[in-house]
């Protein structure tokens, strides 16, 4: 007697917050899925979307009480094992369900079973229904009749299939006469694959256009360039390789980017290049449009539509697009025979998934993506994060160095503008307005930063002292005088402008400088000058973006306000000064990492100032111009304050010399909150050494959008020790009752520690 064969036990993870895959059985007909493979499942009362993540020959339930899979969504897996395998490291590592990091991988069509290849419908005449038409019928069926007239032949030719977007547009309400006349054998239909759609029209054209650098020639590499181009090239043996190119601002790190993508295209590889924010896209997208006219390119990024979004997602996943630029969740694209991964500007936060949601981090996977293809991963910055600074420095990953700028240009003048020495009219000193006026007279372009939006940042009573409160989260809420309105940007509340105080009747008037009220004193203090601003209130969408940008490039512009939007990456040759209005932010903060943002942030701005052939100068305005950060980035600039912070980092044992996890909670009470984070700690009363728990202790924002938060930080000396932990403490903390009360969620190596 032959031995039974073992069931196959379809594993399948569903986008649910549970932190398990569900057993299935196979469909009741057609071929088994393959793991990778979208299917739709019975879960409750609902069929849900779900990918297989594994075939087994066990389950932990009684097998008949499991169900069958409804059906393969595709005939082919959407993740190819190499992908798959990422997912299910990366919801590991992150301690996060599966189905959710799964889910973050698709666009928002193909979590609701979007096919990956759309189909089209074609219906057509069959010759009986040919004969019908040609003698009059179906007399009694009019609307039958107005169908065969469409799918009738014209001006003589023979019968031809119609597809079903013609008909819509045709003839409304056509299926309402399919049945009865597919019963009479009167008309047939049958389904092809639909074309891959192109990129939208004159998207790519349109990016090029927001920017002046695409080059009519393809610009000889300098001697920086050329070496590491060069230690690229030796390297590339079919192995892994993790590569930091720190290049300062100006280098031409996209060059070299460009140069290697060439090399793998020309390999017939693909090629994954990741930038922080949707701002950066267009300007990148420009350039390797231009570079490479011919090559088949995908953008990935949240402002698309849902159906651009599923279009470029499916460009990627066939073959069609060998070259995906995007941000964060681009590191997941399904490309074919990837060959390369670049990631710009890498040192950027929002690289991180910081709140709701899968949190991982763009960077990392890109790394361990890499690891698991065998391929190079460039990391490139000029302001590398401390963490992949000491990755360098021990080995894990090889140091390239850019250290001058591109075609002869110098690095900008950098000068401390005391405030506290200073007359100062709305934000900006009597030397800043002075020199912004001189660049203006020397044809110049100036760039104005502050990190703050709206008009300004609050506003106050002159005699009560009532300032302007969220009801609903512990902050002051933004002036935006031109709209009229008060607005909280943590949890979006809006309302009328008071004109009086609500407490005592008395004038109120606004405390501080936004970007809006710095914009207007711009255009009051140089009249007829072209002023830009970005930031989020002006730019919400692409095309928001594209208009700014190409206000600047093509000099309609000459002066450019904005927040932190203005210092990513952008390339603007003809800015030659650039004034940071408010540097002290960060210097004081109780968060570790804010002295590195701060450092960031300003040598980013200070970049953007002197890349074309006029030189370059930065004001940076303080009241505390003694600051050793200051200092430090003055005379030795980001090396000289990345040693320093390392050290101090090394001495307090802060990452990267060890490891974090938070655990955060948010309740409708603050004793909600507290309560299931101490609840959590008590089980863990048995921590094991190089592990300790730190709080908890309320958010430094403890109320927002009405609810209140805490947070218990794991701190470890290690890796292993810290997950370790959270595999055996994770499930104990899911089953507290207190977890009831509450929403919580493990944040794996925070960025910030709110």
């Amino acid at each position: 007697m032959e031995p039974l064969t073992p069931p196959t036990i379809l594993k399948v993870a569903i986008d649910t917050p549970l932190r398990q895959a569900f057993d299935y059985l196979p469909p009741l007909e057609g071929p088994l899925p393959a793991p990778g493979t979208r299917v739709l499942a019975p879960f409750g009362r609902r069929q849900l979307v779900g990918v297989i993540v594994s075939h087994e020959t066990q389950s932990g339930l009684d097998i008949a009480k499991l169900k069958p899979i409804s059906k393969a969504i595709d005939p082919v897996p959407t993740f190819d094992a190499d992908l798959l395998k990422l997912l299910m490291w990366a919801a590991d590592y992150y301690h996060h369900p599966i189905g959710e990091a799964v889910a973050t991988a698709l666009p928002r069509l193909a979590r609701e079973g979007a096919p990956l290849r759309e189909t089209v419908e074609w219906w057509a005449h069959t010759p009986a229904g040919s004969a019908a038409w040609s003698t009059g019928e179906p007399r009694r069926a009019p609307r039958q009749r107005e169908l065969l007239q469409a799918l009738a032949p014209a001006d003589g030719r023979p019968t031809a299939a119609v597809d079903a977007a013609t008909l819509n547009a045709r003839l409304p309400g056509w299926r309402d006469a399919v049945k009865p006349l597919l019963a009479r054998g009167w008309i047939t239909c049958h389904e092809d694959l639909a074309p891959l759609a192109e990129p939208a029209d004159g998207s790519m054209e349109s990016a090029a256009e927001a920017t002046s650098t695409v080059a009519a020639a393809v610009p000889a590499p300098n001697a920086a360039q050329r070496s590491a181009l060069d230690a690229l090239e030796a390297a590339d043996d079919g192995r892994y390789h993790g590569w930091l190119l720190h290049g300062v601002t100006g280098s031409g790190k996209t060059e070299v980017y460009l140069r290697l993508a060439e090399r793998h295209l020309a390999r017939d590889r693909s090629v994954l290049v990741l930038v922080p924010e949707i701002g950066l896209t267009p300007q990148l997208v420009g350039r390797f449009a231009a570079r490479f006219p011919r090559t088949p390119l995908a953008v990935l990024h949240s402002g698309l539509t849902d159906t651009a979004r599923l279009e470029a997602w499916r460009r990627a996943h066939s073959g069609a697009a060998r070259l995906v630029l995007g941000t964060r969740s681009a590191v997941f694209a399904p490309l074919h025979r990837l060959g390369l991964i670049i990631v710009d500007e890498e040192h950027d936060a929002s690289f991180k998934q910081q709140e709701g949601g899968f949190r991982y981090s763009a960077r990392d996977l890109a790394l361990v993506r890499a690891q698991g293809l065998g391929i190079p991963v460039v990391l490139g910055s000029a302001t590398p994060s401390l963490e992949t600074l000491h990755n360098a420095a021990t080995g894990r990953l090889t140091r390239l160095d850019l250290p001058e700028r591109a075609a002869a240009a110098q690095p900008p003048l950098l000068r401390l503008i005391d405030l506290r020495a200073e007359r100062v009219h709305a934000g900006l000193s009597t030397t800043a307005v002075t020199t912004i006026e001189r660049h203006l007279a020397a044809a110049g372009q100036v760039l104005v930063y502050i990190n703050r939006r709206g008009y300004a940042p609050t506003l106050a009573c002159t005699a009560c002292g009532w300032v302007a409160p969220c009801t609903s989260c512990d902050a002051r809420m933004t002036v935006y005088r031109n709209a009229s309105r008060l607005r909280c940007h943590h949890c979006g509340a809006d309302r009328e402008l008071p004109r009086q105080c609500p407490q005592c009747g008395y004038a109120v008037k606004t405390v501080g400088q936004g970007t809006e009220r710095i914009e207007e004193t711009l255009a009051e203090t140089f009249p007829g000058v072209g002023i830009a601003r970005l930031d989020r209130d002006v730019v919400r969408r692409a095309d928001e973006l594209e208009a700014v940008l190409h206000k600047v490039a093509s000099g309609e512009a000459r002066i450019l306000v904005g927040t932190q939007m203005v210092a990513k990456g952008h390339d603007f040759p003809a800015v030659t000064l650039a004034v940071v209005l408010n540097a002290d932010q960060g210097l004081f903060s109780t968060d570790f990492r804010a002295a590195e943002r701060l450092a960031q942030t300003l040598v980013q701005v200070a970049g953007r100032a002197g890349r074309g052939a006029q030189p370059g100068e930065v004001l940076i305005q303080t009241e505390h111009p003694d600051h050793p950060l200051l200092l430090g980035l003055i005379t030795g600039g980001y090396e000289s304050f990345a040693a320093a912070a390392l050290a101090e980092r090394r001495d307090a044992a802060w990452p990267p010399f060890a490891r974090l996890a938070a655990l955060r909670a948010s309740a409708l009470t603050p004793e909600d909150a507290v309560a299931f984070l101490e609840a959590a700690r008590r089980i863990a009363d048995r921590t094991p050494e190089g592990l300790r728990l730190l709080g908890p202790a309320p958010a430094a924002m403890a109320r927002r959008a009405d609810r209140h938060h805490a947070q218990l930080l794991v701190d470890a000396a290690g890796r292993s020790v810290l997950h370790r932990f959270l595999d055996a403490w994770l499930p104990q903390v899911e089953a507290l009752p207190e977890a009831r009360r509450v929403r919580w969620a493990l944040d794996v190596d925070p960025l910030e520690l709110f």
